[in-house]
C-alpha cells in the first residue's frame, strides 16, 4: 500500500478530524521504527521502539468498513509488531470517538491514561484523548 493510498483512505475515513497527508505518511514511512500493517482495504500506521508499539493512525476505507478489514490490519500489526519484540502497544483515541474506543476494546484494550484538551476542535472545546494499551500476547 502507497502513502497515497493510505492518505485516500484517511482522507475518506476521518471524517472527525484532519487526515493524513501522503507526504507525512511517506516522512513516517522513512524511519526505521516505523511499522505499516494493511489488508486490501484497511491500514495500521505505527511504530516499535524497543519492546512498545504505539499506533498512530488506523483507517479503513469506508465502503469496505463492518466487514473485518480493520480487525485483520490490527491483527497482522500486533503480529508484526511482536516479530520486531514489542510486548505492549499504546495509542490514542479521542474521548468522543465511541466507535473507535467499541473498536479497540474488542480488542483488548483498556484505557490506561488521559491526555485533557487534547484534541483541538474547531467550534468546540478540545477533546480529551484516551490513553488506550495491552499486552501482546
Amino acid at each position: 500500500m502507497t502513502p497515497a493510498q493510505i492518505a485516500d483512505i484517511a482522507a475518506r475515513a476521518y471524517q472527525h478530524m484532519t487526515p493524513w497527508r501522503a507526504d507525512q505518511i511517506a516522512d513516517t514511512l522513512a524511519r526505521p521504527i516505523s511499522l505499516l500493517s494493511h489488508t486490501e482495504a484497511a491500514f495500521v500506521l505505527g511504530q516499535v521502539i524497543v519492546d512498545e508499539a504505539e499506533i498512530l493512525a488506523l483507517a479503513a476505507d469506508p465502503d469496505q468498513q463492518r466487514n473485518g478489514q480493520a480487525s485483520r490490519a490490527l491483527a497482522r500489526f500486533h503480529s508484526d509488531a511482536q516479530t520486531r519484540g514489542a510486548t505492549r502497544v499504546f495509542l490514542e483515541v479521542a474521548s468522543r470517538n465511541t466507535p473507535a474506543i467499541a473498536f479497540y476494546t474488542r480488542h483488548g484494550y483498556q484505557q490506561t491514561g488521559l491526555r485533557k484538551a487534547y484534541y483541538p476542535r474547531a467550534s468546540a472545546p478540545a477533546d480529551d484523548a484516551l490513553i488506550m494499551s495491552r499486552a501482546l500476547p
